[in-house]
């Protein structure tokens, strides 16, 4: 493993799974793999999780992390090639991505997308950049697509939770205050797609789509009940269209999940990445409810960053 992008940048998804349980159950156990190694930690975006399980995991493999959020302390940076900088960016990612990359073993980055233009966003310009000017590994924390560090650490949840060789997992839609992204839900789909394990659904209101890149395996239904239906899983996540691209069409309250719908479910566990809108999103009942796995899932994310910065620590001495 060079970077850590997406699924693509693993080629054996239950190995990693099984390296983050590992590390779950013995955390120092290679303490010495990152000694006299640096990792930067990029932010321009805001984050709870990801930063701190990603300092923690950095730490459990000796090595010293260094947090910078570029939104508040650094200059505002230029991506676009060819670009004429007599605006408001004072920095070009060609010049900043390689003196980073001068001080760093790993370097990882979280960004958002910008939910104006859709080809934008789905070009990923800003981690691309990253990755080819830096001249070091380069781990997303989260990009305008994609969180795979999230989307591994749901896995290991899943896998921890295991009482079936192939659950049914859904993947359901819920009601926002604002739009968001697709991040989440894409790369989700794009990992449990890969996995193979399970019997895949994906729930949402009819407007609500993702792109098919990443849910070509799964069936798409906008019966959010007849989806629920014998699930040992359901995952709980909002997104904005990617159709009519950030737009949040129509009126859909009612797809907030309850324990009322959960009844045609096979008992499921109920999982959301945080942070979570309560009563909006997941109703307090089953967020506070024996069948929440969401505490899990957050401290789960430190195994999953420490395998991955275990993998790319081994792959690139």
């Amino acid at each position: 493993m060079r970077n850590f992008i997406s699924v693509n940048d693993t080629n054996n998804i239950d190995a990693l799974v099984e390296k983050a349980l590992r590390y779950k159950a013995d955390p120092f156990s290679d303490l010495q793999l990152g000694a006299n190694k640096k990792i930067g930690l990029l932010f321009l975006n805001p984050s709870l999780r990801t930063r701190i399980s990603t300092q923690v995991a950095a730490k459990n493999l000796g090595m010293e992390t260094i947090v910078f959020n570029v939104d508040k302390e650094g200059w505002a940076l230029e991506f676009a090639e060819g670009a004429i900088m007599n605006g408001t960016t004072v920095e070009h990612i060609k010049d900043a991505a390689p003196v980073l990359g001068s001080y760093f073993d790993i370097l990882c980055i979280r960004t958002f997308p910008g939910l104006k233009d859709r080809a934008e966003d789905y070009a990923e310009t800003v981690i691309n950049q990253f990755i080819k000017f830096a001249g070091v590994p380069v781990v997303s924390l989260e990009s305008a697509t994609l969180h795979p560090l999230q989307s591994l650490t749901d896995i290991i949840t899943i896998k921890e939770q295991l009482v079936k060789p192939r659950p049914k997992i859904v993947l359901s839609w819920a009601p926002h205050i604002k739009p968001l992204p697709q991040c989440v839900a894409n790369s989700f789909s794009q990992w449990i797609n890969a996995w193979g394990e399970a019997d895949f659904v994906i729930t949402n209101p009819e407007g609500y789509n993702l792109s098919e890149a990443y849910t070509q395996n799964a069936l798409v239904t906008h019966d959010q009940q007849a989806a629920l239906k014998d699930a040992d899983f359901v995952y709980v996540k909002n997104w904005s269209s990617f159709e009519d691209y950030a737009a949040m069409p129509g009126d859909h309250t009612n797809w907030m999940l309850t324990n009322e719908k959960l009844k045609v479910s096979n008992n499921a566990k109920i999982m959301h990445c945080l942070p979570v809108r309560r009563n909006v999103e997941l109703a307090d009942e089953l967020l506070d409810g024996p069948d929440s796995l969401v505490s899990q899932q957050g401290a789960n994310r430190v195994w999953a960053a420490q395998a991955v910065l275990s993998e790319i620590l081994q792959n690139n001495q």
